[in-house]
């Protein structure tokens, strides 16, 4: 895993300082070693962390005969596999690096080299010989990559603070991304939280030459169009087959010329990941879990049983409220987003442990609740369709009963709110996202605490036209699990799951996530597979729990979903008092000064969020949203910045 950044200028050549200074901000991506490339109108920079090729795999790199260089961050996991089936059709390599697997299948296959790479990447491809720039990013969006233009100029990186190190490029946070965020969690593509900074799309390429660029996407999540031919005999038959796809997809992404580790949250997905390497592969595997002191997000029990099952050496890490509110600062420097909940600041800290264990490669289970229908939000749709039908049968509600059973303040708690709560936006029933509308309803309730003029500037966007525009033709043609499950994987999880709350924080750390069930094989497996496969009844994950019978403990496996979260509001208060920082940044002046948000309605959330009363997910979110955006404006418009403990929070200048 790495940093990359360069500019692109036909018109004047780039500085090559400036690629400089975009990777002396990318350090923590990159800490192993810097490389850079500057020829003609072309500059490129790379902060490598080594994972692969610990000796030959310096970047940027380029082809024997230096026509072709890249810039490159990320894994290639079939690297093996296509470095022989290259070296058959004649061409030669000097290192054993997976980077210049990217090169040798550029020269073979020229654009549709990015369909023959089973990995996670971000990268820049310069051809010297056509004067062209390929730009690629994996199909799951997990590896990051943006890109703005100053004049004649394009610039690209890793992250959005390798962009604001080049002089002339402004730095204001974009209304329309923040309305896009305080509603599906997260900007979407191309837009992002700061004006005139535009996010390569998961599975997108764009050219560049001096005649102009171009976007493309080149895969997508796709489903049957109608039911047809079961592609397996039986349930046992797919199961089967299922375990043995996922076996290859764990065994793939450990590959790795240091010591590989795993994420244990206590759930069923990164059971199964961790099982799979144990008893499948040779490869030692160290485990890491969360725990918290607040019984409602604690999991400890369950990891013990894991831990236990598993043998091996295993660390907990315990996550207090005061641990979360003194690196929350730290995490928003990291995730250059807003954020809703504070889940990924453990994240970011459990990954700081992970680091000093001497590990840089974790595996995790993030992807399968959206590959094999595992969310609440895919039962909550299925009930609410079956409700739009006949929404006077009383019976129906108490189907409601059996979601959310982890939950303190459940929706479904009384029946006559579920009933309303379920029943919200039957009107869209055949709209794409109405599976979506009670979250993207609760989250958009943080638009009353947003500034006159911002919400003026955003007029009547709205989250279900937007996703109209996005969604494919045939997307109404798929089943309604399946238009759930597209848009899940579009919005939350690849805009906060794999952002947010993954590659940041980890590379915050220098470590490298790994997602076995976002191998795209994978996916194309779950997307073929019936949907009561996925959800049978009400009971979530089916076929991944069949698949697992006899290999994880019954209790894990036949657990009900219960999602990770962290203390929200209630971690930024001690005593009734507010930690020194958030007292500031959420002040009547600092509001007013930011403009983003009306400061008396930022002061009655604050009173009810010290007095303890905001108790629900909208409260939260807002408490959460306004005080990390208030975070990314001091942080990134050069305001001070308070110290976390003896550290301090980076502050562009």
């Amino acid at each position: 895993m790495c940093g990359i950044a360069g500019l692109l200028n036909f018109r004047h050549p780039p500085d090559p300082e400036h690629s400089r200074a975009m990777i002396a901000s990318l350090r923590h991506r990159g800490p192993d070693a810097h490389g850079f490339y500057t020829e003609g109108p072309v500059a490129l920079g790379h902060a490598r962390l080594s994972i692969v090729d610990l000796e030959g795999g310096a970047q940027p790199m380029s082809s024997a005969d230096r026509r072709v260089w890249v810039s490159f961050n990320g894994e290639i996991f079939n690297h093996v596999e296509l470095r022989a089936a290259l070296e058959r059709h004649g061409h030669r390599f000097a290192t054993r690096s997976d980077t210049e697997v990217i090169v040798q299948a550029y020269l073979a296959y020229g654009d549709s080299c990015v369909d023959h790479l089973n990995g996670q990447f971000a990268f820049a491809l310069w051809d010297a010989s056509r004067q062209r720039l390929l730009l690629a990013r994996d199909r799951l969006g997990i590896r990051p990559l943006f890109f703005t233009r100053t004049g004649s100029q394009l610039a690209f990186a890793s992250e959005v603070k390798a962009l604001f190190a080049l002089p002339n490029v402004p730095r204001r946070l974009n209304p329309q991304g923040l309305g896009e965020i305080f509603t599906t969690w997260a900007a979407l593509p191309p837009n992002t939280i700061f004006e005139g900074v535009a996010s390569l799309g998961p599975g997108e390429c764009m050219t560049v030459d001096a005649e102009g660029s171009r976007i493309w996407r080149y895969w997508d999540w796709n489903f049957p169009c109608a039911p047809g031919v079961e592609p397996y005999a039986s349930a046992d038959d797919a199961a089967e087959a299922l375990r043995e796809l996922l076996i290859d997809c764990v065994r793939l992404q450990l590959r790795a010329d240091v010591p590989v580790g795993a994420y244990l949250s206590g759930g069923l997905d990164s059971a199964i990941v961790a099982t799979l390497a144990r008893q499948f592969t040779d490869t030692p595997l160290r485990t890491f879990s969360l725990t918290f002191d607040d019984a409602e997000f604690d999991e400890s029990a369950e990891q013990r049983i894991l831990v236990d099952h598993l043998g091996g050496e295993h660390t907990t890490l315990r996550c207090t409220r005061a641990d979360i509110a003194a690196s929350m600062p730290q995490a928003v420097w990291h995730a250059e987003s807003p954020i809703l909940r504070s889940a990924p600041v453990p994240l970011m800290l459990l990954a700081a442990h992970v680091r000093a264990s001497g590990y840089k490669v974790v595996l995790t289970g993030e992807g399968a609740d959206e590959v094999f229908g595992g969310y609440d939000l895919f039962k909550e749709a299925r009930i609410r369709r079956f409700m739009a039908r006949r929404p006077q049968s009383a019976w129906r509600g108490s189907l409601l009963e059996r979601l959310y059973p982890y939950l303190r303040h459940s929706p479904a708690a009384s029946r006559a709110l579920a009933q309303r709560f379920f029943a919200d936006g039957a009107e869209h029933l055949d709209e794409p996202g109405f599976g979506h509308l009670p979250r993207w309803n609760t989250t958009r309730r943080a638009w009353q605490f947003l500034a006159p003029d911002v919400r003026a500037q955003l007029g009547d966007w709205d989250a279900l036209h937007a996703m109209a525009a996005q969604v494919p033709p045939h997307f109404q043609k798929w089943h309604p699990l399946a238009q759930d499950q597209y848009i899940e994987a579009h919005t939350l999880m690849s805009g906060y799951l794999l952002s947010s709350q993954g590659d940041r924080m980890a590379m915050a750390h220098s470590v490298e996530g790994r997602f076995p069930f976002l191998d795209h094989r994978l996916i194309a497996f779950g997307n073929r597979l019936p949907p009561r496969y996925k959800l049978m009844g009400l009971t979530e994950k089916w076929l991944l729990k069949r698949a697992m019978r006899g290999l994880i403990p019954e209790a894990i496996r036949m657990r009900t979903k219960q999602p990770y979260r962290a203390p929200d509001s209630q971690s930024f208060f001690e005593h009734g008092e507010p930690v020194d920082y958030v007292a500031d940044l959420m002040s009547s002046k600092a509001i007013s000064d930011a403009g983003y948000f009306d400061p008396k309605a930022v002061n009655k959330l604050f009173a009810k969020c010290q007095a303890g009363r905001a108790i629900g997910f909208a409260d939260n979110m807002a408490f959460m949203g306004v005080l990390s955006t208030m975070l990314l404006h001091s942080q990134f418009m050069g305001a001070s910045i308070p110290q976390t403990r003896d550290e301090k929070v980076p502050v562009l200048s």
